[in-house]
């Protein structure tokens, strides 16, 4: 269950979707299921992201009106996903969001993360991403 979480200013809704729906057919055609595609989007303020001691919106940046003026993408994939899964993922991912050469801050980071170790659903229902139920507690003794 490939999660991406994109942290960039704040992007108009037709933009994220396009995004989102450019990761997801990516991540098809590598055979995930597009359900299992979550794309997660948080918006930066002014004055929250720094590199070098500098806020990033004061670092150069030619505007095109596509690309933003920063991102910083975390990644939680499966630890079996090889180098080439995740270089193409990568690339996906900063071609959708329009980071180029001009974009003046980009991070990008994988996150291995075991199927076991992530969870769905909530209460009774919950399940691991591996496809494990989840007991429920027992109850309480009042």
């Amino acid at each position: 269950m490939p999660t991406i979480t994109i942290r960039t200013p704040e992007l108009p809704v037709p933009r994220r979707r396009a995004v989102a729906l450019r990761l997801t057919r990516w991540l098809t055609a590598e055979g995930v299921q597009a359900g299992h595609v979550v794309v997660r989007f948080e918006p930066t303020e002014d004055g929250t992201v720094f590199s070098g001691g500098m806020p990033v919106e004061a670092l150069p940046y030619e505007t095109d009106g596509i690309g933003p003026r920063h991102a910083s993408v975390t990644v939680c994939v499966g630890p079996d996903r090889d180098d080439a899964f995740r270089d193409g993922l990568a690339r996906c991912i900063t071609e959708a969001l329009g980071a180029d050469a001009r974009t003046p801050f980009c991070y990008l980071e994988f996150r291995p993360t075991s199927p076991s170790d992530a969870y769905l659903g909530a209460g009774q229902r919950m399940r691991r991403a591996d496809g494990t139920a989840v007991e429920p507690a027992p109850a309480a003794a009042v």
